[in-house]
């Protein structure tokens, strides 16, 4: 049996799309939280939500770590996928630790590994290796490819109908943004998740061409799924202003998913929140605005 617990929660990542749809889900529950923001002049709607406190902190300043972990119970650590992200999220753990704080929830990946040819997995591996280490009560939330990744791609969408990946005819068990942080709301406010690892997924594996028919369905016309070989895709990616970092970690990424490596559907999101994961369709539902 869960219970309500009144910790003093700091929120990372505050204005990315996960950190703000948790904000939001935490802030509609009632429960106060501090977002951590490196300017909060450009977050102010985020500060207007109420019980939500903007606390200015800065992944690779350990002093505005320390003054952001004052007083805080339970932390939701979210960095993005730069080159950066492992020094800033061990820095973060280290700060965290010397401020006492009783629990790490941390928004990690599916498939995390030490070993793993994908960069951005070996990079959320260290930092969860980092977290056991540091002795802190810990979640690590390992969500698959979100479903919000693919309004990316709303432009080809919207102008030829297409869209392009290298993802093959792979089965990938895709989760919507909004479940991710559903899951968290609970770990962060509620007891019986210490120390426990969470994969989360949507309800089904799909492969693009799948993806594809369900946009079609929805959307009322005819949408085409373009797989394209790595070269293509990179350059796309850089065409649309990744960094070469990123660009080639995605690529990784697609790699692994096209060995199937990332097909497997889990029921954790209703086994934690006791409501079942959105379907595909339901995404392009409620963002069929942005794909017309």
């Amino acid at each position: 049996m869960s219970t309500q617990t009144s910790a003093t929660i700091l929120i990372t990542g505050a204005t990315g799309s996960i950190g703000t749809e948790l904000i939001r889900q935490l802030s509609a529950q009632g429960i106060a939280v501090n977002a951590m923001v490196r300017s909060p002049d450009r977050a102010k709607d985020l500060g207007q939500l109420p019980g939500v406190t903007l606390v200015q902190g800065d992944f690779d300043d350990a002093q505005s770590l320390k003054a952001a972990l004052k007083g805080i119970e339970k932390a939701f650590l979210l960095t993005n996928s730069s080159e950066q992200a492992e020094a800033q999220q061990l820095r973060f753990v280290a700060a965290a630790k010397a401020a006492g704080v009783k629990h790490l929830v941390k928004l990690s990946q599916w498939a995390a590994h030490s070993d793993s040819p994908v960069r951005f997995l070996r990079y959320h591996a260290a930092a969860e290796a980092a977290i056991i280490a540091s002795g802190i009560t810990y979640t690590f939330l390992r969500p698959n490819l979100f479903m919000q990744g693919l309004l990316g791609f709303k432009d080809p969408i919207k102008a030829d109908n297409r869209f392009f990946a290298a993802a093959g005819d792979a089965r990938i068990s895709l989760i919507d943004i909004r479940d991710i942080a559903a899951v968290a709301a609970v770990v962060l406010t509620t007891d019986g998740h210490a120390n426990a690892v969470y994969d989360l997924t949507g309800p089904e594996s799909l492969t693009h061409t799948a993806l594809a028919e369900i946009f079609s369905a929805v959307l009322q016309r005819h949408i085409t799924f373009v797989d394209v070989p790595e070269p293509a895709m990179k350059a796309a990616l850089s065409g649309a202003g990744f960094p070469e970092w990123q660009a080639e970690g995605l690529l990784e990424d697609y790699a692994h998913y096209r060995l199937n490596e990332a097909a497997t559907v889990t029921t954790t999101v209703e086994d934690v929140t006791g409501k079942p994961a959105r379907s595909f369709g339901q995404f392009v539902a409620d963002y069929a605005f942005l794909f017309s």
